[in-house]
């Protein structure tokens, strides 16, 4: 293949303190040779060019420029032990292909395709930069490279930055280009501090690794590590080629910025897998697909924080939390994205917290796939956003917090707001807007809780009219087809329950118990439905689990009910990755799943079609009642039964309208 681009821009200035640079052990104009043959170096009036043909090694001890670079297949061109080599020509990073997968190292490794490359060629020697994750071991390269001390000249790639001034604790203005694969933009470690200022990155080619951020465009990592992103515009497209990656304890702050990402094309030989060393696409048993998420944090107490910004992916993710622990994810005024259809605004795992003011989100399926977590969606109040400011030691100025104009949140998700798959907490407050393709909130037999304050007028609106789904979990099981780590394949099969459920002897449907689900609402008007459909008496290892739904200061018109749920298909594999939570309701009697209901003080619940409950509790100015023109009546254990304000209900309760 042949390489011909044109120079976009002028190479980088840099500003930083000399560096020890590599120790070279032959001359740029005679490199080592290690080859069966001897490949050819030759200078014209026109410049360098380099030969390696096949069969020949070219092994490159410093950084050497050429005019035309020619590698015929089965050419090599290598870097010593400790070393690592990247080609740019006219300043763009290229030719760079990742091994294939193979068991132990993921094929992280990369080498410089055959092909003949012209322009302003150089191939660039640089110390390795090798990065562990669990046991694997991923050799990064970069255009920058910052530590404690400032840029690391002898581990960066200069002539990958094209534009721009780069010194030791900033760099304004650059542009890094690259159509080759795994190759890292900036790099910033070891406790630096670094600010990066009106970047534009555009990479093209398939990263390897985005829980380690193998061939993102920007990453900050390490204790005691500060990045600042302001005004960058990121553009990628590639398998797990992600804009942002925070991790290790480092605090990455992006402000003023547009970053996006679309998909790629996975390897060949790429089976899917949940195995997070290999893992290069989302898992299936989501419902969704794709192979790159715009950004994702990492490691334990990482905070990322995303201010006045555009983040979007084609599918998969915009905002993720994965394989970390304790930390925060914040968007202040932002817009949150899929432009593929599918996808999430934001995954959350491993007790993380959310923080979400003033945002707008734009998501073809969850604004938020939840695995235990603490997430808040509110206003970008000026006290809100200061609190955070410096809770979170964002740097925001007090100019900077000024022009932040206070929003509200909004949220369009073309399916479901939030998708439970662990314990934990969603919050919705101030003005917060909750547009849904389908079900608000949908729960896979968790503890799942959301409160929702609409005094300053928040509102839910969900397109199917179910607000609440408690349901058994329907996400099938990974399943090893090969033995081998890499090649853990997710083929699973979700079989639909047949028969009716079996009452347990243990399970307790009549109050509250610490594995509820509970949904809370204070002075909302909602239209919509609560379902309970969760089997247990054994089923998926459960005995039963319970609904808690309270009212203060609300209305409702709409069905609370345990329910029998029935999917579309009685079998969902990765065909029917689309049917995962699609479910119809049949309002059912009480059995394992309990539905308890408060209506606090001036609530009203008119019920619009048959409700089955375990518990119903009334406060003394709450009110149950029916659509114009029909009236609701209540049973207890089959005893017909007068509904009065003040009153406490429990056993197999019955509301029907007529």
């Amino acid at each position: 293949m042949t390489h011909t681009t044109s120079r976009p821009g002028p190479e980088v200035t840099y500003r930083a303190r000399p560096r020890a640079l590599l120790v070279a052990v032959a001359a740029a104009l005679a490199p080592t040779l290690t080859a069966p043959a001897v490949a050819h170096a030759a200078t014209t009036k026109a410049g360098k060019r380099i030969t390696v043909a096949s069969g020949e090694t070219l092994e490159l001890t410093e950084t050497t420029r050429a005019s035309v670079l020619t590698i015929a297949e089965g050419g090599t061109i290598t870097a010593p032990d400790g070393y690592r080599l990247s080609l740019t020509v006219n300043g763009v990073e290229t030719g760079s292909e990742l091994a294939e997968l193979t068991d132990g190292h993921g094929g992280a490794a990369t080498a410089i395709a055959a092909g003949t490359y012209r322009g302003t060629v150089i191939l660039t020697v640089a110390e390795a930069t090798d990065v562990a994750y669990s046991d694997l071991t991923f050799p990064f390269r970069q255009a920058i490279h910052v530590d404690a001390d400032g840029i690391d000249e002898a581990k960066s790639v200069p002539s990958a930055v094209l534009g721009g001034t780069v010194t030791d604790t900033s760099a304004s203005n650059i542009r890094l280009l690259s159509d080759g694969e795994a190759f890292n933009g900036v790099y910033v470690t070891g406790g630096g501090t670094y600010t990066l200022t009106d970047a534009k990155i555009s990479y093209t080619g398939n990263g390897r690794c985005d829980f380690v951020g193998y061939g993102a465009s920007v990453v900050g990592t390490g204790e005691g590590t500060t990045l600042v992103v302001d005004g960058a515009t990121i553009a990628n497209e590639g398998v797990v080629r992600t804009a942002i990656i925070a991790d290790a304890t480092a605090n990455v702050i992006v402000k003023n910025s547009t970053i996006h990402c679309a998909n790629g094309t996975l390897p060949t030989e790429y089976v899917p897998t949940g195995d997070t060393r290999y893992m290069m696409d989302v898992p299936w048993m989501l419902g969704l697909s794709g192979n790159v998420r715009a950004t994702n944090l990492l490691g334990a107490g990482t905070r990322a924080s995303y201010i006045n910004s555009s983040i979007s992916s084609e599918t998969w993710g915009a905002l993720s939390v994965d394989g970390g622990s304790y930390c925060t994810l914040t968007a202040i005024n932002s817009t949150i994205a899929n432009t593929g259809g599918q996808g999430y605004g934001s995954y959350a795992i491993g007790n993380v917290t959310e923080h979400f003011l003033g945002c707008t989100f734009d998501v073809g399926d969850y604004a938020l796939i939840h695995w235990g977590a603490s997430a808040h969606y509110g206003d970008s109040t000026a006290d809100a956003v200061a609190d955070l400011n410096e809770s979170l030691e964002m740097g925001l100025t007090g100019a900077e917090l000024s022009a932040l104009a206070e929003r509200p949140t909004v949220v369009n998700a073309g399916r479901f707001m939030v998708l439970w798959y662990a314990a934990g907490s969603v919050t919705i407050d101030g003005g917060t807007e909750v547009n849904t393709g389908e079900t608000a909130f949908m729960c896979k037999a968790v503890a799942g809780t959301v409160t929702v304050d609409g005094s300053e007028g928040a509102t839910v609106n969900p397109g199917n009219g179910v607000i609440f789904q408690l349901m058994d979990t329907d996400r099938p099981s990974s399943v090893s087809v090969s033995g081998k780590p890499w090649k853990t394949e997710t083929t699973g099969t979700y079989t639909e329950p047949a028969g009716s459920p079996t009452r347990s002897s243990s399970w307790v449907t009549t109050s509250s118990q610490s594995t509820d689900a509970k949904a809370t609402f204070t002075d909302i008007e909602l239209k919509g439905d609560f379902y309970n459909a969760v089997r247990g008496g054994g089923n998926a290892s459960l005995q039963g689990q319970n609904l808690t739904v309270s009212l203060t200061g609300s209305t409702l018109e709409g069905v609370i009910s345990a329910s029998t749920a029935k999917h579309g298909v009685s079998t969902i594999t990765s065909a029917e990755y689309r049917e995962i939570s699609e479910v119809t309701n049949t309002p059912s009697a009480v059995v394992n799943n309990g539905v308890l209901v408060t209506l606090g003080a001036g609530s009203v619940w008119t019920v619009t079609g048959t409700s089955y409950l375990s518990a119903l509790t009334l406060a003394a100015d709450a009110t149950v009642t029916a659509p114009s023109g029909k009236t609701v009546t209540l049973t207890v254990d089959g005893t017909a039964t007068e509904l009065r304000a003040g009153s406490a209900y429990t056993g197999a309760l019955t509301l029907t309208v007529a």
